[in-house]
């Protein structure tokens, strides 16, 4: 989705600008000025992705830059990204700081600022130099990819966290192709999202599934394990709740149709609620997202075979041909203000990749796809 209309002086997205009418002295104030390290210069920059960029092509500063706080809100899938972002971006450790910014990290980004001084830094914003104190806050909130996508159209936060298109999570609620437009999708990952049974199910023998005995399972067609080669046990049948970006996925990908009806026996809100129902049942199979299986431990995620294809944790669940992978998404809304592209290009760096999806269990976007990602939040959009 392309970018259409000007931004507001500074980048602040529209909905900021009317938020803050009010209080322009109070938000639109340059990042923490006259603070700056004195180890930090004003010339380091580089392209979005990691390798080394000329200076003339960084965005210049802008005093009127904002320093409100980003948020965010949405799917419990795509949290541990964004939130696992948000905490580094905030704590603004030092370079050096083996844990958080490792001096082997900052060197290939050729700069001696701390982290969140340097990824603000290339937008415009000047460092802060200090611990604590990035040039703006992010806070990212824990809840649904339906409400993500919601408060990103309605105003009420930045970045909307789903698991699932906008698209699909908005059907039926006849939203306008117009307003849809205004969405701006940035793929910050994909998840595999692994079949998962209780530990003493999986020790009893069940290592796999068939798609087709997976689809009679959710329709309450399979209700004892014994059908599937396990003990005489009923299933308890979990899954996520009706609006959870995790349960539109699972039905648009097993049954072809994002309201496609099925028959859990338990929905819960959250992955980490289904994470825990599972781990104390002793009978239970759920659909989970990668950043919650236990494969050593209660949670042991199972094959699903396809065809001729098994598909197996650690082995080929990134596969394109995998029906349960899929995007994860931070939705943007319009213009993709200042802040919210500094945010994003810091999650799709190579640095964020590594810290932020890949050490969540998730699988990094390939360097083609992230490098149409970084397009989108390019320093020099905002020159």
């Amino acid at each position: 989705m392309t970018q259409e209309s000007a931004r507001l002086s500074g980048g602040s997205s529209r909905r900021k600008f009317i938020v803050s009418a009010g209080a322009v002295g109070s938000v639109l104030l340059a990042g923490c000025q006259g603070n700056s390290d004195p180890k930090d210069g004003n010339d380091e920059s580089t392209t979005s992705g990691g390798n080394a960029q000329n200076p003339a092509t960084t965005a210049k500063p802008n005093k009127s830059l904002a320093t409100d706080t980003l948020t965010g809100d949405g799917s419990s899938t795509v949290f541990p990204i964004t939130n696992t972002a948000a905490s580094y971006w905030n704590s603004n450790p030092e370079k050096g700081d083996g844990d958080y910014w490792p001096a082997e990290w900052a060197n290939q980004y050729g700069t001696d600022k701390r982290l969140a001084d340097y990824w603000a830094g290339l937008y415009g914003w000047e460092a802060t130099g200090k611990r604590s104190v990035p040039p703006f806050r992010v806070s990212i909130a824990l809840s649904h990819s339906g409400t993500g996508v919601e408060g990103v159209m309605e105003g009420r936060v930045d970045i909307g966290d789903s698991s699932a298109p906008a698209a699909a999570e908005l059907e039926g609620e006849n939203v306008p192709e117009a307003k849809m437009e205004k969405f701006v999708d940035h793929v910050v990952g994909v998840d595999g999202q692994p079949i998962v049974v209780s530990k003493e199910i999986h020790d009893a023998g069940v290592s796999q599934l068939t798609i087709d005995e997976l689809k009679a399972i959710y329709k309450g067609e399979i209700s004892n394990w014994s059908d599937v080669g396990g003990p005489d046990r009923e299933m308890l049948v979990l899954g996520r709740a009706q609006n959870s970006g995790t349960a539109t996925s699972f039905r648009n990908n097993v049954f072809g149709d994002p309201n496609a009806s099925t028959d859990p026996d338990q929905r819960y809100g959250k992955n980490q609620q289904l994470q825990q129902a599972v781990a104390q049942a002793d009978n239970a199979i759920s659909y989970l997202a990668l950043a919650f299986v236990q494969p050593e431990g209660q949670v042991p995620p199972i094959g699903l075979q396809i065809g001729d294809t098994t598909y197996e944790y650690g082995k080929n669940l990134g596969a394109k041909e995998y029906p349960l992978s899929r995007d994860l998404h931070a939705y943007t809304w319009e213009d993709t203000s200042r802040q919210e592209a500094a945010f994003i290009n810091f999650v799709l760096s190579d640095f964020g990749q590594e810290f932020f999806v890949k050490s969540n269990n998730y699988f990094a976007l390939p360097q083609d796809r992230l490098e149409t990602q970084r397009q989108k939040v390019a320093p020099s959009k905002y020159e």
